[in-house]
């Protein structure tokens, strides 16, 4: 193993907070990840890495290290594409968590072609509405739709989804058109908790520049979109949600656009690596690819 593969070691080590996470990602035995770190300590002279039987964290020489690392790994990877055609030998494995119906109805759906123009990149799709640690589990991108919180992550900003108001035409006709925002409280809707959190969605609109917000009457709520759409399609109330989603609803009749001139602001949907001054060619070309499929949606 040369000093380059043990230098890649430490730093998935200092990323993942575990010997084991570390291990799996870059699919080697745990004992060749604890073996490399051993030899690299003793070459350094010093203490890299804190072991708790919980997790691993960086010591303060150990973090200035992980920096001088990430530069010396980068200015590597750089050196060996200097005489690579664009979008050739690109090999490995590319770990993507994408929203549950985004890799669905999506992503899913295009992805043979991406493997058939890169034959040795192999892809592994997380699909989940929860939030997941990029680090921890060794994620290399992640997309994700609304407000960004955790600005220790690189972001690429992809565009925005639009959201619409529908309802099933036997839910419209037992409770009447609502015509604007005014009738709401005549109404009911399918009420939405987030997966993370459990707090049940507003109803919101945009009057003009000012957004508005109310919270709905429902009987029934849910944590999926997948139960959100089943929900008003069959007649339990109103929805707010992407249009994509409801795109083969809305052209099958199932479920029908409402209140269209108070649409909800349009929500944000970004691709987010771990803090890294540069990405693997695998990961450009997939988060590349993965921007252009999702362009006609956004």
């Amino acid at each position: 193993m040369d000093r380059i593969d043990v230098l890649r070691i430490f730093v998935r080590v200092v990323e993942t907070r575990s010997f084991t996470r570390a291990a799996d990602s870059l699919q080697m035995p745990r004992s060749t990840v604890s073996s490399a770190i051993q030899t690299l300590e003793a070459r350094m002279g010093t203490r890299l890495l804190a072991r708790t039987t919980r997790s691993v964290s960086p010591t303060p020489n150990g973090s200035i290290f992980h920096t001088h690392c990430l530069r010396l790994i980068a200015d590597m990877d750089e050196a060996e594409r200097l005489f690579l055609d664009e979008a050739s030998h690109v090999t490995g494995l590319v770990r993507v968590d994408l929203p549950g119906r985004i890799g669905r109805l999506i992503v899913c759906p295009a992805l043979p072609e991406f493997l058939e123009r890169h034959p040795d990149i192999e892809v592994e799709l997380g699909m989940s509405d929860r939030v997941v640690n990029l680090v921890e589990n060794a994620i290399d991108c992640v997309l994700r739709v609304g407000p960004l919180e955790d600005s220790s992550l690189v972001v690429r900003k992809l565009g925005e989804l639009t959201l619409i108001n529908v309802a099933s035409p036997a839910y419209l006709a037992r409770h009447g058109m609502p015509r604007s925002p005014n009738d709401l409280p005549e109404h009911v809707a399918v009420r939405y908790a987030s997966p993370s959190t459990g707090r049940i969605e507003d109803w919101e609109w945009m009057d003009g520049d000012t957004p508005r917000r109310v919270l709905m009457r429902g009987r029934v709520t849910v944590n999926s979109a997948e139960a959100l759409i089943a929900c008003a399609i069959a007649g339990l109330g109103l929805i707010q949600i992407p249009a994509y989603d409801v795109r083969d609803q809305l052209q099958a009749g199932t479920l029908v656009e409402v209140l269209g001139a108070w649409r909800s602001e349009a929500l944000p949907i970004s691709l987010l690596y771990p803090h890294r001054q540069h990405l693997s060619r695998r990961v450009r070309l997939f988060s590349d690819w993965l921007e252009n499929v999702l362009r006609a949606w956004l």
